[in-house]
């Protein structure tokens, strides 16, 4: 379990504005209240991964850099497809041809030349049995992949680890205001706020990959992550103990 520091602050606050001066009824005494806050966390092996990679070519041409590239990317996806991965598994997620320029005025050039054209065509590959991801890389950089910019890992019930982590930042909440109160010679009261903020989780594996030959299998390790929830919660500080 991995705690957030806590934030414990005992205060008064009024729960009716002050009544002017008169014959009106008299104020109501400020109510004490005990505000805490804590990170709740949900451990788990993650059983997916989403894989981002692609193929780059360059040539004398924008119609050649492109015609390879549009040979080889179409290689890489019939490979993954081959490793069982579905069509609807498989997007592109960037096409990108640009023309490469060189400039030196110290040998006589007026403005940048055109010396190449770049191709890159990426796709994303949604991964639905993480013991794949080493043979998927494998497999598509045989066919021509040269570029595997991102590898994450995630978890297919992210809803349900938030939730275990919401319940464990409320305990974590409770306890210290439980503790709070009975040092100051009181108890807790009805709740009366309980507010939650985004989760997040520890940096994901990251794999980059440029120009490499598959000579081995490619190792991959999903490691244990984490999804972290934060709760703030306010109750009503009672004097005096049962």
């Amino acid at each position: 379990m991995q705690r957030s520091l806590i934030a414990i602050a005992l205060a008064a606050f009024p729960l009716a504005a002050q009544q002017p001066a008169g014959n009106g009824p008299t104020p109501l005494p400020p109510v004490s209240q005990i505000s805490t806050s804590a990170t709740g966390e949900a451990r788990y092996v993650p059983d997916r991964a989403t894989i981002s990679m692609g193929v780059q070519t360059r040539a004398t041409t924008a119609a050649k850099a492109s015609a390879e590239n549009a040979v080889k990317q179409r290689a890489v996806i019939d490979a993954i497809r081959a490793q069982g991965v579905a069509p609807e598994q498989i997007s592109t997620v960037n096409y990108a041809l640009n023309a490469e320029q060189d400039f030196n005025p110290q040998a006589g050039d007026k403005a940048p030349r055109v010396i190449g054209y770049v191709a890159t065509n990426t796709v994303r590959v949604e991964v639905r049995k993480v013991d794949q991801v080493g043979a998927l890389i494998d497999a598509a950089i045989a066919k021509g992949a040269n570029d595997v910019s991102s590898l994450d890992f995630h978890s297919s019930k992210p809803d349900s680890l938030r939730r275990v982590a919401l319940a464990d930042a409320y305990r974590q909440a409770y306890a210290d205001a439980t503790v709070l109160a009975k040092a100051a010679g009181g108890q807790l009261g009805e709740l009366i706020e309980l507010t939650t903020s985004g989760s997040n989780g520890p940096p994901q594996p990251y794999v980059q990959i440029r120009s490499m030959k598959a000579d081995a299998a490619t190792p991959i390790e999903t490691g244990e992550l984490a999804t972290n929830v934060a709760v703030a919660a306010r109750w009503r500080f009672v004097t005096g103990s049962k």
